[in-house]
């Protein structure tokens, strides 16, 4: 290394090496160069057609005081006059950091080129963002024309407020979260000094794995007992006989309004749902039921639709919901949602590729929700491209059932910082389990000093006037979500379709950053918490699970070819996941009771951990017969299976 540079100068001279380095030091162009300076040659050619596209859309914006707005109708003044100078009293509030080297000369006078050049400039990207909307535009549309009209606002702001239980000025709502915040902050203090799960190591947080806790020696005796105590069943029976204890039917009414049905109507209905459920399809499932194709056709047509089938499955979920079983699992208070993926074998608008999951194939995603009580009270097919997380409130608020959700959890898939927000203006809590939360940024809400131990882990800094400036606008949106306007799904996803950051979608990302880092914080601080939203998204993949052993015709595959027959074959697979559901739980009472009475000690702290999502005593294959009146006629439950070796 001693003789590289002799070397080199041995065959470019000093002086010649030195001029060519001071050379590309004048050529270079800084790292973050705009090029502006480019643009400014071709403003001949723009000039071309920027009067007329300025002059030809009608610009709007949210803001009364919108400097960019100004500015248009300064150079629309110009034109039309034919000055070519920008007066001094130009607005300029709108011109990035990058632009003002540009904007003035020396002498500190506003260059026409380079200010138009910027207007436009700027103004490419507020139409992007939704900041700056077209009049009468689809694409660049006010993200606003989704939520209840002005208007209308102005008469129902009060009653919105004191509904969603929120304050008129957003400053006393970040008060409210700043009190929280504190708290948990000095919960968080104690934690990472005495939880050696939590830890910080060289200024970063180090989360270690829970320790999956064992099942006692009771609870595996009793599981291994009632595994042997329910009946077997053929999947026909058990749906006939849960419609006897439930009538779901009755809400599967004839879409012209034919009120009359015979137990002929019944059969053609349960093989209808099963045919879909099953993946069966209406020719198999004719073969296999000796059913005319025809008639099993009908009926799939004229009874199962996007209105009936979520009125029978609320009956299922609110007769489960008041099985005293079912209270064990929980209050119906907690949910979770999570897709499942299904190759679709035809062509489907609805159907992406996706070569993680589907190969050379496409398919969709079954969305549901789950309630702690292992009941699905909502479903949706959505992209498999898509994130979950525009989806997650859907749910929830179309819920028509008895569950009063009051928190939700979800996979890494289904958060951002958003939905935190909408949940928290919801009055809901938001509790998802994040892969990655020790990389996750924390952020303080005042200057209040910090724990030396954790203050390096809080980095970010709300920006608490954003907020307010947007505060009735967030409500709004929340508020038309609240009433029905607008879905969450919808008006996220217009949002988030946007190439570039909006005002009010910032706002939302703000206010979700606080809410966020409280979750965080007591997540971290209780490991009981953390259990709980574990064990509710179990409930979710063993409901997965489940779904999987019902659709078994076809490898799997889907075979629909419109969109609407995919939301009715998600339906109809919610709707026998979910009798299924109601019949275990009714079972597992009794046997329960079976074993109480044979003196078998049951421990109360062991039911919680048993399980509706069984299939093994199940058949879904065979001959498919639907014998109405054995089931009618049957008095009380099955006989349930003897036992071995009963150790009382």
């Amino acid at each position: 290394m001693s003789r590289l540079r002799p070397d080199i100068f041995e065959r470019i001279p000093r002086q010649q090496l030195e001029q060519a380095i001071a050379d590309c030091e004048r050529l270079a162009r800084p790292l973050k160069d705009e090029s502006y300076d480019f643009f400014a040659q071709r403003y001949s050619y723009i000039r071309q057609f920027a009067p007329t596209f300025l002059r030809t859309f009608i610009f709007r914006s949210n803001h009364s005081d919108e400097p960019l707005l100004k500015a248009i109708e300064l150079l629309h003044q110009l034109n039309e006059t034919g000055k070519r100078e920008v007066p001094e009293s130009a607005p300029l509030g709108f011109v990035g950091a990058a632009w003002k080297p540009f904007i003035t000369n020396d002498t500190g006078q506003i260059q026409r080129r380079y200010y138009e050049l910027c207007v436009l400039w700027t103004l490419r990207q507020a139409l992007r963002s939704g900041n700056i909307w077209i009049e009468g535009s689809r694409r660049y549309a006010d993200p606003r024309t989704y939520l209840i009209p002005k208007p209308k606002w102005q008469e129902i702001q009060a009653e919105t407020y004191s509904m969603l239980a929120l304050p008129e000025k957003g400053i006393r709502q970040l008060k409210d979260l700043g009190i929280q915040l504190d708290e948990e902050l000095e919960k968080f203090s104690i934690t990472v000094q005495g939880n050696a799960n939590v830890r910080i190591e060289e200024e970063r947080l180090v989360i270690s794995p829970l320790e999956a806790a064992e099942d006692s020696d009771s609870l595996k005796t009793l599981k291994s007992l009632f595994n042997q105590c329910l009946p077997r069943i053929d999947l026909t029976d058990l749906l006939m006989e849960v419609d006897c204890l439930t009538h779901f039917s009755d809400a599967l009414v004839h879409s012209g309004g034919n009120q009359s049905r015979s137990d002929l109507t019944r059969v053609h209905l349960y093989a209808s749902i099963l045919s879909q459920a099953c993946n069966l399809g209406p020719t198999a499932m004719a073969r296999v039921a000796d059913l005319s194709y025809d008639s099993l056709l009908w009926h799939t047509t004229w009874y199962l639709d996007e209105t009936t089938l979520p009125n029978a499955n609320t009956i299922l979920v609110n007769a489960h919901h008041r099985l005293p079983l079912a209270q064990s699992w929980g209050g119906g208070t907690l949910s979770s949602s999570d897709g499942q993926r299904f190759p679709v074998a035809v062509k489907n608008a609805k159907a992406v590729p996706l070569p993680r999951y589907f190969g050379y194939g496409k398919g969709v995603t079954f969305y549901t929700w789950i309630s702690d009580q292992f009941s699905q009270y909502d479903n949706k097919v959505i992209p498999s491209t898509q994130r979950d997380a525009p989806f997650v409130l859907d749910g929830i608020g179309d819920n028509e059932t008895e569950l009063s959700i009051l928190e939700h959890t979800t996979d890494t898939a289904g958060f951002t910082e958003v939905v935190f927000a909408i949940f928290d203006l919801l009055g809901l809590r938001f509790s998802p389990r994040l892969s990655d939360l020790a990389s996750q940024q924390l952020y303080r809400l005042k200057s209040k000093p910090l724990d030396s131990t954790i203050k390096p882990l809080f980095k970010g800094r709300i920006n608490r006037k954003l907020i307010q400036e947007n505060w009735d606008d967030m409500v709004r949106v929340v508020g038309s979500i609240k009433r029905g306007w607008v879905s969450a799904s919808l008006f996220m996803s217009k949002l988030q379709s946007f190439s570039e950051p909006n005002r009010l979608f910032e706002a939302f990302q703000e206010y979700g950053r606080l809410v966020k880092t409280i979750f965080i914080l007591r997540y971290l601080n209780s490991e009981d918490y953390q259990r709980r939203i574990k064990t509710q998204l179990n409930k979710g993949e063993s409901m997965h699970s489940l779904r999987r052993f019902i659709l078994i015709a076809r490898q799997g595959q889907l075979r629909r070819h419109h969109q609407e027959e995919l939301a009715n074959q998600s339906g109809c697979l919610t709707l026998v996941t979910n009798a299924i559901v109601f019949w275990n739980t009714v079972y597992i009472q009794a046997a329960l009771d079976f074993l109480k009475q044979e003196g078998f000690e049951v421990k109360p702290e062991d039911i919680p951990h048993l399980s509706p999502c069984r299939c093994e005593h199940i058949n879904p294959y065979g001959k498919m017969r639907f014998d109405i009146a054995q089931t009618i006629n049957m008095k009380g439950l099955r006989p349930l299976r003897p036992l071995k070796n009963l150790k009382k």
